[in-house]
């Protein structure tokens, strides 16, 4: 649906007739792109959801949309400028779904209330919910809330529209000479105020979420307007960009994060609900709904009569009402319509607004589903000011249920929508859509629920039961707590040391009975290590879960509490179920959610389990851990259709008397039909097998990730082919691999180009563990591929004969055999040869998820990349930050209310300051520490036991006070070393990278902090006024559209292949469906608009490039964070592209903000930091700025040597980069001595053989035979003469610091390549200038080519075509007797020494490069100073 408003400023309408409109369809798959950009912004139930919501804002012409925040350029979205991808096209027709080639759009305009004619382009397809979409968000009928659409047609027939109609189903409009008409419908109490509540948004601009990406856009044209007629001004503009200092102090650039929000228009002063509701019963029989108190900007006051029918001004003044209209007897269908009439002031504001936010970009406006918390917010906190409105919002606490009407259902609106057909392509859409609408309701309902919960202000339906074990229905989701059973492993273990004592390990089957009423026993085995403490936890996923005798408060049997372990493995096993998608089997919704230390596990509520006895219920599995097991056929039959979609085997099973099962699913897991007779599969902690690296008593839920089962059976597979045919040459690890990170978009996997070649090391590795393996007898067919028995390694009787059981242990072993002997050392490989390039704690759980890796194997992997010191960093800080979070949210379960900004700010200045006694004074940031002087936390004291952990009977001191950082230090070192077997070291306070731990454990926990410049140093870092929220932390298990994602999948292999056009078609359809979707507020939806922007820049169209990557960073700054990596990624692509265009000051801004956000993510030591610098350095080089590029360079050989080593690949990348960059001024003695360092690392890396060393080669050979033209044009005869020489000193004394960067570079060629390799694994790394991401390294390669054509264009005799800055002058006079005026070639002898004896540190002048500030200065500048006046005298 395509829509024209005549207002809207973005919003272009296709005019042209149906044929055209399908024609143009088919030539350009980017106008069916642009024609379904949506927004799912409105609160319709769920099935509205289902229907497409088309933004207003969105440029939904297919041939062309400005786009104002691209500067420039009025960007043309049509593909006209890339010949190729256009010639393609076609191409779609031959895939099956043919989305974007075949929609004909109709003309039907809509005749409005007021009597204007908005036009409109519909699809038969379209449904009537489009149209309300399209409605409410046009600027003429935005305001318009009540009303009933009609549909004309050609022969005078009158249609009604209902909302949940399709178009086609209604009328055909196919004809032509149709069009639809707006009529007011009656308000009722609901929808009166809905109404109310939606005008109140429209007046309010906090919808609009300006990225600074259009912010710098729209400064860069003013300022270009300005300027117009400054001739060359801009190019001295460009080094004044403001210096970031965050290089040296990383913690001065938190301020910069977070922009100052736009300032509010305000129309009105206040429009409340008036004190004369509710209307007295004989004025609801006159039609009175709601009266409303306005007072409007010229300080008159209203009071308004909201009706059946309109809004009017009556005519009451004082306490008493008066129903009668007022003498001006003004009256409206809208409240908006009403005060236009009344307040001159909000008709001009109202006005303002809406060009406001038609001059944004379309997705600034669309609301997003789950925005990420924020961990900073603005500082000095914004006053808070009166609001009628919030106040009136805040009073009733609904916690997520509907103000007015009935509850929802969410199991029935779940499940009805599963049941949805789904055998075309449009019912897929149809359904994936509805899914996604009613899950993400779900998830923030659950989260408003579980808030409510936490804050007790829902009381529990079993309140005489422990604490613990309280359960909650509110807004039917079910509701209860999960333990931290990690935590209580560490405290166990310190409760015995202290006691002296370690208890012996109970079986499974007695342990809960021998729990001793003073301390728990230390069941959990201290000598392992594992993701969960807890033996036999079972999540309550149901009431039937709990037995009827429950025990005392003191005996919390562990195998009925649920454990963090046990919700996360049970939330990600239903939606292993959920993606198996099998006909008649059935799961509830599912979320997790974290707040104020506690975790709540949200379901929806199992049909008829809370009406009377359900005993016969349980179809399949067990609910008392196998002692009694219930099976039957029909249930069984689904069970095994989904086991064999997520490689699980059908196994036997015994009950505790010996009877046998077949079983295809854990045993604990419980197989309920519901009153709606469903068949619903339930607590599904363990979808994968055992990790049989982890079989102590206490790891029952350490499991194998999905990934890494999917990839060991491909491997497989691919073992028994080869067996079969040895003439394919296949690689199973990277196969799986492959497989794994398709699992999952992790865009640090995508760094390099050549992700699919292996390392020769992990091959050889894999071939023994092939060959060994191939011994075996016991392998599945490879057709069906490997079978695993989920029950294994468990305390669950198996059945069959033994061989079998044995078989079933040996695949499980292999499979973690292979994790460890494989996928580890490949995934450490990968991380060393930045193929996978994480740049913070999240980026690193993802890469670590996608390859099948538990994160409690992360000390693997710091043990394994020792050698590399931002990835040891990286992983140790990882490690930290997980440790610490246990402790601050049992510190947050433990505080009041009142005390709860104390306690952060205390545990902060533990965690970083020097808190060392709990008394001291200015520390605590408390006045209540009088008496709370305590033992620390490990040790029991008697009579100090708290309950309100959610009902832990463990006698231990916890409050906060009794902290000091030392304790909390020693706490996080042991439990890194119980959970992760890594040893910190001693000084790992001094270590962490302190703005990157505090930034992830803040969004662990959910907690915000002021965006301040922070005095680490101090005592006390933190202030109790710097922590100004702690917000919900949410799992969830949202479905995403399969079929976008194999489309996705599809199109990658044609863009490595080189096929542009099928990559463009093939990524434009799943753009297509994911807004149908999901709406374009998803990180899917991102991925596929920077793979389009990859696909335009390859093909040449930069504006449209522009465009696609335009919309994936405000995508990702709201959906995944500011200062997300993949945020930060995709400035740093914008500023690519801009730089394609020519708007180098622009890419510079961008540049800037991209070096910030990575520096807040990864500090300053990471390569991505110093690939950008070579990035910001081929800018500067383009602009002829060469010191500033020389600058950048510098530094960035100085980052990869001290952070990969000097013969890394991406060492040899910096070395390249400065010799084009001194074969652009000229100096080609240097371009040799640099590109020689290229092609050394090179030779050693990848041999003489690889295609970029004999590139480099070539390098070597061109600029050597361009040092000896030089050098013969010096033998002619060519001498420098004395003038030459003087102006040589001249140009040397007016830039003192051009020696300096002569000297460095000088050294930078001569050091010694003779220190031993860091890395000494051959690698696959691409000699290429390795950007943020693959784009950006084909970026500077291109930059670089035409750094190197402008080096050709030097004539023989040194004439420049172009006007060279000073420094390139006096290179030439440098390189022996360049211009013809030449006079005395000692100057040229002496200068050339002088650059080869320099010293790497002298690359810096007295001013720091521009865009970085003084963080690259290593010198000060009176060494500056001296170092001039040496190389002069």
């Amino acid at each position: 649906m395509v829509g024209k408003s005549n207002r809207g400023r973005n919003r272009k309408g296709s005019q042209q007739p149906a044929v055209e409109s399908s024609e143009q369809a088919v030539s350009s798959p980017q106008a069916a792109v642009e024609s379904s950009e949506q927004a799912v912004s409105s609160p319709q139930a769920a099935v509205d959801s289902s229907e497409q919501v088309v933004s207003s804002d969105a440029p939904v012409s297919g041939n062309s949309s400005t786009v104002q925040a691209n500067g420039d350029t009025i960007l043309n979205e049509s593909n006209d400028s890339s010949s190729e991808v256009k010639n393609q096209d076609t191409a779609s027709n031959q895939h099956p779904t043919k989305q974007g080639v075949d929609i004909h759009l109709y003309p039907v305009p809509v005749k409005t209330q007021g009597g204007e004619k908005l036009e409109l382009q519909l699809s038969p397809g379209d449904s009537v919910m489009d149209v309300r979409q399209f409605l409410l968000d046009a600027p003429e009928t935005c305001f318009l809330t009540c009303y009933d659409l009609s549909l004309h047609t050609k022969d005078g027939s009158v249609h009604l529209l209902e909302d949940y109609n399709e178009i086609s189903e209604v009328a055909d409009i196919t004809n032509g000479n149709c069009f639809i008409e707006m009529n007011a419908a009656l308000y009722d109490d609901r929808s009166i105020r809905a109404h109310v509540h939606r005008t109140r948004d429209l007046l309010s601009l906090s919808t609009l979420h300006s990225s600074l990406s259009t912010i710098l856009a729209l400064q860069h044209e003013t300022g270009k307007n300005a300027s117009a007629n400054l001739g060359d001004g801009m190019k001295d503009e460009v080094l004044e960009l403001s210096n970031l200092g965050f290089m040296e102090n990383v913690t001065g650039s938190l301020a910069k994060l977070l922009s100052t929000p736009s300032k509010e228009i305000k129309c009105v002063e206040s429009i409340v609900f008036s004190s004369f509701n509710s209307p007295p019963s004989y004025r609801r029989l006159s039609g009175d709904l709601i009266y409303l108190d306005v007072l409007t900007l010229e300080g008159n006051k209203y009071c308004i009569t909201g009706t059946t029918k309109a809004f009017y001004v009556n005519s009451s003044t004082g306490d008493i009402l008066d129903p009668r209209p007022n003498k001006t007897a003004l009256e409206a269908t809208s409240l908006v319509g009403l005060l236009q009439k009344i307040s001159t002031k909000f008709k001009k504001a109202f006005r303002e607004i809406l060009e406001r936010k038609a001059s944004a970009h379309p997705f600034e406006s669309v609301q997003s589903l789950l925005p990420p918390n924020s961990w900073l917010d603005l500082y000095p906190i914004p006053d808070h000011k009166r609001d009628a409105a919030r106040a009136e919002n805040s009073l009733t606490l609904t916690f997520g249920s509907e103000l007015i009407g009935m509850q929802r259902d969410w199991n029935e609106e779940l499940q009805s929508c599963r049941e949805f057909p789904h055998s075309t392509h449009q019912e897929r859409i149809l359904r994936d859509r509805a899914l996604y609408k009613v899950t993400s309701d779900f998830v923030d309902a659950a989260n408003s629920g579980a808030i409510g919960v936490i804050n007790k202000c829902i009381p529990p339906i079993n309140p005489t039961d422990p604490e613990c074990f309280h359960m909650y229905v509110h807004n039917n989701i079910f509701f209860s707590f999960a333990v931290d059973a990690d935590l209580e492993q560490l405290l166990r273990k310190q409760a015995s040391e202290v006691n002296s004592k370690v208890q012996s390990t109970a079986s499974a089957e007695n342990s809960s009975e021998k729990l001793d009423n003073d301390l728990p026993q230390s069941a959990s085995g201290v000598s392992h290590v594992e993701e969960s403490a807890a033996s036999n936890v079972e999540n309550i996923s149901s009431i039937e879960a709990l037995s009827s005798d429950l025990p005392a408060v003191a005996q919390l049997a562990e195998n009925e509490q649920a454990t963090y372990a046990s919700a996360n493995n049970d939330l990600k096993g239903t939606k292993a179920y959920q993606e198996a998608d099998v006909p008649g089997l059935y799961n509830l919704a599912m979320a997790i959610i974290d707040y104020r230390g506690h975790r709540v596990v949200a379901q929806s509520v199992l049909p008829g389990i809370l009406q009377g006895d359900k005993s016969d219920s349980l179809l399949y599995g067990s609910v008392d851990n196998g002692k009694k097991i219930c099976w039957n056929e029909d249930f069984h039959s689904k069970v095994l259709e989904a086991a064999k979609r997520l490689h699980l085997k059908e196994h036997t099973v015994l009950d505790g008397s010996g009877n046998a099962f077949k079983l295809a699913a854990p045993v604990e897991c419980k197989g309920i039909v519901g009153s709606d007779d469903r068949h619903y599969l339930l607590d599904l902690m363990r979808v994968t097998p055992r990790d049989a690296n982890y079989t102590g008593p206490g790891s029952r839920f350490c499991i194998l990730r999905p990934e890494l089962i999917s990839g060991f059976a491909h491997a497989e597979a691919a073992k028994m082919s080869k067996c079969e045919s040895p003439s394919e040459q296949e690689n199973p690890v990277s196969d799986s691999l492959n497989v794994n990170s398709a699992e999952e978009v992790v865009k640090a996997e995508e760094h390099a180009a050549s992700a699919l070649s292996d390392t020769q090391g992990a091959e050889k590795v894999e071939m023994q563990n092939l060959q060994e393996c191939g011994s075996d007898s016991n392998v599945e067919d490879t057709s069906k591929g490997i079978l695993f028995n989920p029950n294994v390694y468990t305390e669950f009787k198996l059945g069959g004969n033994q061989e079998e059981i044995i078989a079933d242990e040996e695949d499980v072993r292999k499979a973690s055999v292979y994790l460890i002997d494989i996928v580890l050392p490949k995934f450490i490989q990968d991380l060393s040869t930045l193929e996978v390039s994480p740049m913070d704690g999240q980026t690193l759980t993802d890469a670590l998820h996608a390859h099948g890796i538990n994160v409690r194997y992360i000390g693997k992997v710091a043990d394994g990349t020792k050698h590399m010191p931002h990835l040891w960093d990286l992983c140790s800080n990882e490690i930290v930050v997980r440790s610490a979070k246990h402790i601050v949210k049992e510190i947050l379960r433990d505080a009041e209310d009142h005390d709860l900004a104390h306690a952060i700010s205390h545990f902060f200045n533990c965690f970083l300051g020097k808190v060392q006694a709990a008394f001291t004074k200015g520390v605590a940031n408390s006045s209540q520490s009088k008496t709370q002087k305590k033992v620390h936390s490990g040790k029991s004291t008697k009579g100090q036991a708290k309950l309100r952990n959610m009902g832990h009977a463990r006698k231990k001191e916890s409050l906060y006070l009794s902290i000091t950082s030392d304790s909390l230090w020693s706490d996080i070192q042991e439990f890194a070393k119980l959970k992760y077997q890594f040893e910190l070291p001693e000084d790992a306070k001094q270590r962490v990278n302190k703005i990157s731990v505090i930034r992830n454990l803040c969004q662990k926990v959910g907690i915000t902090i002021a965006a301040r410049k922070y005095d680490f140093d101090a005592l006390a870092p933190f202030q109790v006024s710097d922590i100004l929220n702690i917000q919900p932390v949410i799992k969830q298990s949202i479905p995403v559209c399969s079929e976008a994602k194999d489309l996705v999948e599809t199109a990658k292999v044609q863009l490595a292949e080189g096929m542009l056009g099928e990559a463009y078609t093939l990524f434009s359809e799943a753009f297509t469906i994911l807004q149908q979707v999901t709406g374009p507020m998803h990180r899917e939806v991102a991925n596929c608009c920077r793979y389009l922007a990859m696909v335009l820049y390859h093909a040449g169209d930069m504006a449209g490039a522009i465009m696609q990557q335009h919309k994936e960073l405000i995508i990702n700054e709201r959906c995944l964070g500011l200062d997300h990596p993949d945020t930060a990624h995709s400035y740093g692509n914008m500023a690519l592209f801009y730089h394609g265009l020519n708007q180098t000051e622009l890419a510079l801004r961008h540049m800037s903000r991209a070096l910030l956000l990575l520096g807040l993510s990864s500090g300053p030591d990471h390569p991505d930091v110093a690939a950008t610098f070579i990035n910001v350095a081929m800018m500067y080089q383009d602009l002829g700025k060469m010191d500033t590029a020389l600058r950048y360079l510098q530094e960035a050989l100085k980052k990869n040597e001290r952070l990969l080593g000097e013969e890394h690949i991406q060492t040899a990348v910096c070395y390249h980069a400065l010799a084009i960059a001194f074969n652009c001024m000229g100096a080609f003695k240097l371009s040799h001595q640099h590109e020689k360092k290229t092609h050394d690392i090179l030779v050693k890396q990848l041999g003489e053989d690889d295609s970029r060393t004999k590139e480099s080669q070539t390098w070597m050979k061109t600029f050597k035979m361009r040092e000896l033209q030089i050098n013969a044009q010096k033998q002619k005869g060519q001498a420098l003469n004395a003038a030459s020489a003087q102006k040589a000193m001249e140009i040397l004394k007016a830039n003192p610091d051009l020696i300096q960067a002569f000297q460095a570079a000088a050294a930078a060629g001569g050091t010694s390549n003779s220190a031993p390799p860091a890395n000494k694994s051959s690698s696959s790394g691409v000699i290429s200038g390795r950007g943020v991401d693959e784009r950006a390294a084909r970026a500077a390669a291109e930059v670089r080519k035409k750094a190197a054509a402008r080096g050709l264009l030097i004539r023989p005799h040194g004439v420049p075509v172009q006007a060279l800055p000073p420094l390139t002058q006096l290179l030439n006079i440098i390189n022996s007797g360049v211009t013809p005026d030449a006079s005395n070639s000692e100057v040229s002898a002496d200068a050339t020494n002088g650059l080869q004896d320099g010293e790497g540190d002298h690359s810096k002048g007295d001013e720091a490069p521009a865009g970085l500030g003084s963080g690259l200065a290593s010198l000060d500048t009176k060494k500056s100073k001296t170092k001039t006046k040496a190389a002069l005298s």
